[in-house]
């Protein structure tokens, strides 16, 4: 069974989103993070080497990070649907889409809610402003960032999206608001929100 280290209303949520998509039995196992205003402390529970979430754990392999839990849980259950598998046309761009969004969108989000200029031609990532159109375009092929194939790389940008939606952070976009609209539309996200406590 998989282990989901969890704290509520956090990163980890959308990995109970995930594993209710791939409708495998897990289990959540709550633990105390650090905050960003200088409350909380870190769970000595918790695998994270930085004691953050989200984490996992199967059968004593632990794995943690984004990307990386979205391509092991979608490869281990490959039967599932939500990650083309090794030799599949799509595979390429499940992996880039998962790496773009650890490597190039998060960090992007990160330096502008920091107020911090991305340094041109040096920095691994680019501005928010300059990341968002090569989304829009992929989302112009199709609902989802796989065209018409509903993915474990949709779980982790629609669910920011949809996070940001009011926020600053992003413009305005009617293809990225519908798209996350129909992310969280799904029922496995709303059995996630039920199941975000704990």
């Amino acid at each position: 069974m998989i282990t989901l280290f969890h704290h509520p209303k956090t990163r980890s949520t959308r990995f109970i989103f995930l594993l209710e998509e791939l409708g495998v039995p897990y289990e959540i196992r709550l633990v105390s993070v650090r905050k960003r205003d200088g409350t909380g402390e870190r769970d000595p529970a918790n695998p994270h080497p930085h004691g953050k979430v989200p984490v996992i754990i199967d059968d004593g392999t632990v794995v943690f990070e984004s990307a990386a839990i979205a391509l092991y849980l979608t490869d281990r259950f490959a039967e599932r649907g939500l990650g083309p598998p090794v030799g599949d046309a799509d595979r390429g761009a499940y992996l880039s889409w998962l790496a773009y969004y650890s490597g190039v969108l998060e960090p992007a989000f990160v330096s502008k809610f920091l107020n911090v200029q991305v340094p041109r031609g040096t920095a691994g990532w680019v501005a928010v402003e300059e990341a968002m159109p090569a989304v829009i375009q992929a989302l112009s092929r199709g609902p989802y960032l796989l065209a018409e194939r509903f993915s474990a790389a949709d779980v982790l940008y629609g669910t920011t999206f949809a996070m940001f939606s009011q926020s600053p952070l992003m413009e305005k976009s009617a293809v990225i608001d519908a798209y996350a609209q129909r992310v969280v539309a799904r029922p496995a996200f709303q059995r996630a929100m039920a199941h975000d406590g704990g």
